[in-house]
C-alpha cells in the first residue's frame, strides 16, 4: 500500500510538472511571442507606444498620453496647453504631466475642492489667454479647459479650447492669428466613423506642427 501511494504521488507530481512546463511554454513564451510578432508586423507604431517624433526625428512623447510641451514640463505660454490632469496620484517620474496613475477624481459637482480647482483653472485661462484687443470672457472658457478627463490622461482638447489659445500662441511666437488658426483647423480630427464622440485636437501633434511652423517662419524671415 505504501509503495502504491508513493508511486501515485510521484506520477501526479510528474504530471503536474509536465503541465506546468507546457503551459509556461505556451502561455508564457509562444503566445506572447506570437502576439508581439503580429503586432509588430501589422501595427508597429501602436505596438511601440504610438510615439511621436519632432522634425529632427527625436521622440517627444506619445499620441495617446496627455502631456505638457516641451518635455521639461515647465509651463510655457508659446505652446498649446492640454487639459488639467487632476486624478488618482501625484507624479514624480514623468514631469510632462501631473499624473502617474490613471483615473478620475470621482468628486461630485458640488464638491468644494472640485469647485476650487475649476475656479482657479478658469481664472488662469482668462489671465493667460487674454491678449491686447482680444480678452477672454468667463463664458468663452470651455469645460475641458478647466476639468480633467475620466482617465486624467486624455491627449486631446476640444476645438473650442484650441481656438481659445490661438491668439496667445500667435502673439508669443510672432505669428499671425490666421497661421495658428490654420494649424488648429488642420489638426482637428472629426468624429470616429463620422458619428462616435466629438471633434478633437491632439495637443502634442499640434505643438509639433507649431514648432515646425515657427522654425520655418524664422528661417524664411
Amino acid at each position: 500500500m505504501t509503495n502504491t501511494s508513493a508511486g501515485n504521488t510521484g506520477r501526479l507530481l510528474r504530471a503536474g510538472l509536465r503541465a506546468l512546463l507546457v503551459l509556461t511554454a505556451v502561455c508564457g513564451v509562444l503566445y506572447p511571442m506570437a502576439v508581439t510578432g503580429v503586432a509588430q508586423l501589422a501595427f508597429p507604431a501602436q505596438a511601440n507606444g504610438s510615439q511621436l517624433k519632432d522634425g529632427s526625428g527625436r521622440t517627444v512623447g506619445s499620441s495617446l498620453i496627455g502631456q505638457t510641451y516641451p518635455a521639461d514640463g515647465k509651463p510655457d505660454p508659446r505652446w498649446f496647453r492640454p487639459r488639467p490632469s487632476h486624478g488618482l496620484g501625484a507624479n514624480s517620474v514623468n514631469t510632462r504631466y501631473e499624473l502617474i496613475l490613471s483615473g478620475a477624481t470621482n468628486r461630485s459637482g458640488d464638491n468644494a475642492e472640485l469647485i476650487q480647482w475649476v475656479e482657479e483653472a478658469k481664472a488662469t485661462v482668462i489671465r493667460d489667454d487674454s491678449v491686447p484687443g482680444h480678452p477672454v470672457r468667463p463664458s468663452d472658457v470651455p469645460p475641458d479647459a478647466v476639468t480633467s478627463s475620466g482617465s486624467g490622461l486624455d491627449p486631446h482638447i476640444s476645438p473650442a479650447y484650441a481656438e481659445l489659445q490661438v491668439h496667445r500662441v500667435a502673439a508669443r511666437n510672432h505669428l499671425t492669428v490666421a497661421q495658428v488658426a490654420g494649424l488648429v483647423a488642420d489638426h482637428t480630427e472629426d468624429r470616429i466613423l463620422g458619428f462616435i464622440g466629438e471633434p478633437r485636437v491632439n495637443v502634442l501633434r499640434l505643438n509639433i506642427a507649431l514648432r515646425e511652423l515657427v522654425a520655418s517662419t524664422a528661417a524664411s524671415g
